[in-house]
């Protein structure tokens, strides 16, 4: 079976829909861009001029085609009613033979009914006893009569005029002859295209007023959104004074206030941007003045004290590899021994302030708490209160910046507030670590130090904070300054 459809399909080459497909899909595509590509005023102008010329039309069409149908079923029972009539009235007349009386029946028929073009009677014998005609019945008129003059008929034909309903009835039975009149469409006709024209008329007024409605909608609508679209352009030029206007109080409104409200934050988040980048090379410029005036006090304590002691040691040695007297050389010696130990103690401090060995050997408490006991011992009124709960080592590189901020926060303390009380708590929890730096010195004002840029010590902590992608609040009164530091922990060798 599968094999006689193959064969079957092969044979006779059965078209494939497929190309068929793909064109129709293709121009449906060109359509929706053609469509798309058109501005919102033009789709809107359309959509009211093809809405309301479709209606108008559909509405048009349906009320001539009710017309049509009630104004012909009407003048067919207009025709019915009157040919009986007519059949009615004329046996009296035909009995006593009254052709005058007769044709004056069917004048006065015709003249009373301005669709009426012609009657008619006929005898029994098919021959024309009145009318209503110029001259004579045409023939061909005659020739559409029924088959019969017993039956009533109803037919259609057209001439000049167009279509014509011809009615027939029998006088008593057709004992008498017959009865036709004849009713033109074409009043009736020219009265449903004079309705029609004025619809149509009423159609395009509509369309004209709907178009006119569509205008003043589109620049409605469109004005503002074209507002939006030039202050777009505008910030995208880097212009942020630029705002949208606000026409109403409808969406498209609060659409030009919400923008409005954007260019304002990216305004002042471009401005905090501008001023941060400001303090930050500034920042930079006193970490570089900074660094060179640390440099030059370590190379002059270098120079001042472990030089000048390794070139006393020197000249020492000199003069005992000289000098023959046993007697005095243990006393030298000691000395040399002094000398080697002030050294060593001097190198020792230089080493922890450049880097404290202790942060990388034993983590951070160890360090805050050696570097407590040299603050306190080089600020003997500051009483220091340091609690430090960490329950595992940090990752060293949040151990290295938890330090920095810690040590300059103490320092300044010390240095600047006049405080004799400082308490440091330093804690993890929830994946964070948290220290609190407080003291009850005479506090400062930290949004006017910030915006002057004078403090290098606050600027390295908020950016050393902000570096760890932890955050930095310092709050400052009369009674004292705190300093709230937290950073994310992500593991040990982040």
């Amino acid at each position: 079976m599968l094999i006689s459809v193959y064969f079957l399909r092969r044979n006779l080459r059965l078209p494939s829909y497929q190309p068929l497909r793909q064109h129709f899909a293709q121009r449906t595509e060109e359509l929706i861009a053609l469509v798309s590509g058109v501005s919102v005023r033009t789709k809107i102008l359309g959509m009211v001029l093809a809405l309301t010329v479709s209606l108008g039309l559909g509405v048009t069409l349906q009320v001539r085609s009710v017309m049509a149908e009630t104004l012909l079923a009407e003048l067919d029972n207009r025709g019915h009613s009157v040919v009986r009539d007519l059949a009615l009235r004329s046996p009296a007349i035909i009995t006593i033979g009254d052709q005058a009386a007769l044709l004056a029946l069917l004048t006065e028929t015709v003249a009373n009914h301005p669709d009426a073009r012609y009657a008619f009677i006929l005898n029994a014998q098919g021959r024309v006893l009145a009318h209503t005609f110029p001259g004579a019945v045409p023939p061909a008129l005659l020739a559409l009569q029924p088959p019969s003059l017993d039956q009533a008929a109803h037919i259609h034909y057209e001439n000049y005029e167009g279509e014509i309903h011809d009615f027939s009835i029998p006088i008593q039975a057709g004992n008498l002859g017959a009865v036709r009149l004849g009713l033109a469409e074409s009043r009736l006709w020219g009265q449903i295209d004079a309705v029609t024209r004025r619809m149509l008329l009423t159609t395009l007024i509509v369309a004209l007023v709907g178009i006119l409605a569509a205008i003043l909608l589109t620049w409605l609508l469109t004005r503002p959104i074209w507002d939006l679209v030039v202050t777009t352009k505008r910030v995208s030029r880097g212009d942020l004074s630029a705002r949208a206007p606000h026409w109403t109080d409808d969406e498209i409104g609060e659409l030009a206030d919400a923008f409005n409200q954007m260019i304002i934050a990216l305004q002042v988040s471009q401005q905090a941007i501008a001023e941060k980048e400001i303090a930050r090379t500034r920042l930079l410029a006193q970490l570089i003045e900074v660094q060179e005036d640390e440099r030059k006090r370590i190379a002059r304590e270098l120079h001042d004290d472990v030089g000048q002691t390794l070139t006393s040691m020197l000249v020492q040695l000199k003069l005992l590899g000289q000098n023959d007297d046993q007697a005095a050389r243990p006393a030298k010696i000691t000395a040399l021994r002094q000398l080697v130990d002030e050294t060593l103690t001097n190198v020792r401090l230089l080493s922890r302030q450049l880097r404290p060995s202790a942060l990388d050997d034993l983590g951070l408490a160890a360090a805050l708490d050696r570097y407590t006991i040299e603050l306190t011992s080089r600020y003997p009124t500051l009483t220091v209160d340091l609690h430090t709960k960490l329950p595992v080592r940090l990752p060293p590189a949040i151990e290295t910046t938890l330090y920095r901020i810690l040590q300059e926060a103490m320092t300044n303390a010390a240095r600047h507030s006049n405080a004799n009380q400082l308490s440091v708590v330093t804690t993890v929890r929830d994946g964070r670590v948290q220290a609190i730096i407080e003291d009850n010195g005479a506090g400062f004002d930290v949004a006017a130090t910030q915006r002057a840029g004078s403090s290098v010590g606050l600027h390295s902590m908020i950016e050393r904070a902000e570096l760890a992608e932890g955050k930095l609040d310092i709050e400052s009164s009369p009674e004292g300054t705190t300093i709230y530091v937290e950073i994310p922990v992500r593991g040990r060798d982040s």
